[in-house]
């Protein structure tokens, strides 16, 4: 109200990432927690105003002084349009500088709204913050939950034994976050069925039918969203088919890994060829995700360039591969660039990395193409093990037979931790550039 733009930073970056958005945003005023501090304490803030937070509640704390010196009486909005921007958010930068990303107060009032519809938030809401706040003004739950007079239950940090001791504890009702995230609570040693449900709304990856059978195990009602920090974060949604309920479970996890359709508030999402003609709704034939509408970002701040590239043909692009189906939803086969063409033969590789997962030993797993001297490319597999579990490239080789085609198998396995990025995200293009090393170009 005060003409203010909120620039959410992500606590996981270093000093020098942190910096660069604090310069490239042009920021008066930086709050930071005490914990935190040293994160920014080195670095030349200039003119601009830091507060740090002690989080005391005391007179004396920073914080607390800084809100006594403001004025008792009502605030008069500065704001002329709600086509003004009201934050700034900066992509988790997996490749090359983070680019900041301007949200509306239009484009936030609709996606928190269309979250109390699309997750149930009530005022009897009791949520936790698995997500960060930073990540897309944690999918606008920030505002979201708010609005609805539903209570925060904030952690410092996402340890999975103390998210089921508040689950239980505090009767937490929802709560948000990546395949990642779920994958760490579902293997908790305190994991157990719940004696009340929680919704949990999952984005970030298509998450394995073979996960989605375990949330649910745990009494954990899945919510399969998908959306971009270019869309305030989610903008589709899964919704449930009432007679898919009388369809095995395996079937009805393959149906609820898909993304759907766009939220109840915002314009649906197309498939679309390099001619930006819609594929046909077959779900078969690959083609891009684009969207359109209020909640989809204003602009990259200060890279017109990004801006019109991102927005060719009047469309937003996200870069993803999905076909669609009869029944109009969509479904993620990959990005653009981790797509393996192998003997001619297209290969998903979500869809070798969710058969890889349905082994009872394996933790996570990407996949990425590497190069072949017979086929051009083929899949190699990274994978991480259970804590205590074992398994050998062949079992795995085997397993992964007897799930999907031959030729989509990987053709190699290595056993490693995962490079990610500070939001969860696994960066395929770490794998793919040691995997390319020395190669002119990264497809074969």
């Amino acid at each position: 109200m005060t003409g203010g733009i909120l620039v959410a930073i992500n606590t996981r970056l270093n000093s020098d990432e942190i910096g660069y958005i604090l310069e490239h945003s042009e920021s008066r005023f930086l709050f930071v927690d005490k914990e935190l501090f040293p994160l920014v304490e080195a670095l030349n803030r200039g003119k601009m105003l830091t507060v740090v937070v002690d989080d005391s509640g005391q007179p004396d704390d920073p914080y607390e002084k800084f809100l006594s010196e403001g004025s008792e009486g009502l605030v008069e909005p500065w704001l002329e349009d709600e086509e003004e921007p009201i934050a700034l958010n900066y992509t988790s930068g997996t490749t090359g500088k983070p680019k900041g990303v301007i949200y509306t107060h239009r484009g936030a009032y609709l996606n928190a709204m269309g979250e109390i519809i699309e997750t149930g938030l009530a005022n009897t809401t009791k949520y936790l913050w698995t997500l960060p706040m930073f990540h897309c003004n944690g999918w606008c739950f920030t505002w979201a939950v708010t609005a609805i007079g539903g209570t925060h239950i904030c952690l410092r940090k996402t340890e999975s034994s103390l998210i089921w001791d508040l689950i239980r504890k505090e009767g937490v009702t929802h709560f948000n976050g990546a395949p990642t995230l779920q994958v760490m609570l579902v293997n908790d040693p305190s994991a157990a069925t719940l004696d009340h449900p929680v919704t949990v709304t999952i984005a970030g990856a298509p998450p394995s039918p073979t996960l989605l059978d375990k949330i649910k195990s745990l009494n954990f009602k899945p919510v399969h969203v998908y959306g971009l920090t270019e869309t305030y974060g989610p903008t589709t949604i899964c919704e449930w088919h009432h007679e898919w309920s009388n369809l095995n479970a395996e079937q009805q996890s393959l149906l609820r890994a898909r993304q759907g359709q766009a939220y109840i508030n915002s314009d649906l999402v197309r498939v679309v060829d390099e001619n930006m003609d819609d594929v046909p709704q077959n779900g078969a034939t690959i083609g891009e995700v684009v969207m359109r509408g209020n909640n989809v970002m204003k602009e990259y701040y200060k890279l017109p360039e990004a801006t019109a590239i991102a927005f060719k043909d009047g469309w937003s692009h996200s870069g993803d591969l999905a076909v669609w189906h009869p029944d109009g939803y969509i479904e993620l086969r990959d990005r653009l660039k981790d797509i393996i063409i192998s003997g001619g033969e297209n290969i998903s590789t979500i869809e070798v990395e969710q058969a890889i997962v349905k082994h009872p030993a394996i933790l996570e797993c990407a996949v990425i193409a590497i190069p072949d001297e017979k086929w051009g490319e083929r899949p190699k597999a990274f994978v991480t093990l259970k804590r205590g579990a074992y398994a050998t490239e062949k079992e795995i080789m085997d397993f992964c037979r007897t799930q999907i085609a031959h030729f989509k198998c990987p053709a190699a396995i290595e056993f490693s931790e995962l490079p990610k990025t500070s939001t969860g995200k696994i960066q395929k293009y770490v794998l793919r550039a040691r995997e390319w090393e020395g190669k002119e170009k990264r497809i074969n």
